[in-house]
């Protein structure tokens, strides 16, 4: 007998919900408006849906992709296509109909799941699925079946709810495909292995203090990068998962009182509608909320204003290339002296890789070699370990770039700090070199993040014909507010180096992706006008 069998076993999530089924079968595992469901009911869906798709002849390594928001068969779909061995392809909701006839084509998707919500952006790509073989409605919102398929829980019917053994024999195995937002070209599909997955999950959990008493609110897409992972980590160590179908301040704050929340996860555009929300409405928290928070730095004075209504922030970094979160801001405990603001400066850096991931550097991207220690060099965070994804699916020459010199170029610009701590100060793309300056526009927003007229703020290069290109911050104010361009260029000359401040100040909506970061490269688009912009 061979002694592996004995302690070698694959690393799959897969296993997570029936561990879970067994130890509390009778345990709340998801709840959505009136409907609830137990673990035990949640592991016997998800057997239905595996056994389903079996059916109808998806087989190990097939391609199945769910359109849908964070409701339950979202959850369920990310157990069960895994569950026989096939690879989930989790969609942008908020994608026009073209970028998703992209998607499902080059995933090669064989069935596709859509939320009659949003039947409407495939309903006239369907001539052009020509893979896809089965279409099934998820009708959430009405009874309607606007695709020709069966309603998903006629679909569910179908199959058995007798357990499955999962059909992964590699925990290298591709579990998940997770498109990026394609702002520089066509979406790269993203391929993620079982061992990461099972990793990054159980990490997840470790970093933000989840256990088996804790009850996490949807309030970040389940569609990127698998929820950061809380689709499994959440199902690992048995809490329980309250889905939401639309993330809105209000409705956030009512499941938070309703259900008790003790989790959530939210992009700095999240944070700042809640913040507003509360100060207007005159919110604090009656129990402890741990918030995680990642997808753009968050200002500081978001943080602050988000734990003076009783919520703790923990900030994460990552990309979809590295299973979401990759690093945590791990707090110190000598912090909790400092002022608010202080404190507040410290939580917004990027901090240290996770226990699970080990490897994060900040390095000289043309040597590979790791910057200065001291908190002013600027260079690339690279990243490698458990949870760096298998590469991009059917593009070798992306993967090969996105991995120079055996580690991944996360395009990040940082410094690392004396106490091993990183902080980004810009995407490469986005740094502004003004006469030979380097200027963050990272540190620019953060400044104009302190004035109390400034709700949301965006800063980029733009040409000029003296320095080259300077600094322009596009401002969404608070409202009933009416700054003035000349009032907030002056506060941060103030507040910093005065050839950083911006040199003009424009007032309007920001462009926004689905999951809430602001799309620069739209500002920087219209501002350039076909210009391109000078590499040094």
């Amino acid at each position: 007998m061979d002694n592996k069998s004995v302690f070698f076993d694959v690393l799959t999530p897969v296993h997570f919900l029936g561990r879970s089924a067994m130890i509390y079968p009778n345990k709340t595992a998801i709840v959505y408006n009136d409907n609830r469901y137990t673990y035990k009911e949640f592991y016997s869906r998800v057997n239905q849906l595996a056994s389903a798709l079996k059916n109808i002849g998806i087989k190990k390594g097939d391609k199945v992709a769910f359109l849908c928001p964070n409701i339950p068969p979202m959850l369920e779909a990310h157990f069960a296509v895994p569950m026989i061995g096939a690879v989930l392809v989790s969609v942008n909701i908020r994608l026009a109909s073209q970028e998703i006839c992209y998607i499902l084509n080059h995933s090669d998707a064989k069935a596709v799941f859509v939320d009659n919500e949003f039947a409407g952006v495939v309903k006239p790509i369907v001539s052009e699925l020509t893979q896809v073989k089965t279409f099934v409605n998820i009708c959430d919102i009405s009874n309607d079946k606007p695709l020709a398929g069966m309603e998903y829980e006629e679909f569910l019917a179908t199959g058995s709810p007798a357990p499955i053994v999962p059909d992964v024999d590699d925990e290298y195995q591709n579990i998940t495909i997770n498109y990026t937002s394609g702002t520089t070209g066509l979406p790269k599909g993203v391929m993620y292995h079982h061992r990461g997955a099972y990793l990054n999950a159980l990490g997840e959990m470790m970093e933000t203090g989840f256990d088996s008493t804790s009850v996490y609110l949807w309030t970040l897409p389940m569609f990127h990068c698998n929820g950061w992972c809380f689709t499994w980590g959440v199902t690992a160590v048995s809490g329980t998962h309250v889905c939401l179908r639309k993330v809105m301040p209000d409705e956030i704050y009512k499941m938070i009182n309703q259900e008790k929340i003790t989790h959530l996860c939210a992009a700095p555009t999240i944070l700042i509608g809640m913040s507003t929300y509360a100060t207007t409405n005159a919110i604090k928290l009656k129990n402890a909320l741990q918030i995680i928070t990642a997808g753009a730095p968050p200002a500081p004075t978001i943080i602050q204003h988000m734990e003076a209504i009783g919520a703790n922030i923990t900030h994460v970094y990552g990309l979809t290339e590295v299973y979401g979160p990759h690093t945590v801001c791990a707090w110190q405990q000598e912090w909790a002296a400092l002022s608010l603001e202080e404190k507040a400066k410290l939580k917004s850096r990027q901090g240290v890789a996770y226990v699970v991931a080990m490897y994060a550097d900040v390095v000289d991207p043309a040597t590979m070699q790791p910057v200065p220690r001291d908190g002013k060099t600027i260079g690339e965070i690279v990243m490698r370990g458990n949870n760096v994804m298998m590469g991009y699916y059917k593009d070798p020459q992306a993967t090969a770039t996105a991995f120079e010199g055996g580690w991944f170029h996360s395009g990040d610009l940082a410094v690392m700090h004396p106490d091993n701590y990183i902080q980004i100060m810009d995407r490469k793309k986005d740094i502004i070199i003004s006469g030979g300056e380097n200027i963050s526009t990272v540190e620019v927003e953060n400044v104009l993040y302190r004035h109390p007229d400034v709700l949301e703020v965006a800063v980029i290069a733009v040409p000029d014909e003296k320095w080259g290109e300077v600094a322009k911050a596009f401002v969404v104010p608070r409202a009933g507010t009416h700054p003035k361009a000349e009032d907030l260029i002056a506060f941060c000359k103030e507040n910093m180096a005065k050839f950083k401040a911006p040199k003009t100040v424009e007032f309007g909506e920001l462009p926004k992706t689905a999951t809430g970061k602001i799309q620069k490269f739209k500002l920087r688009e219209k501002e350039w006008q076909g210009r391109e912009k000078r590499v040094n």
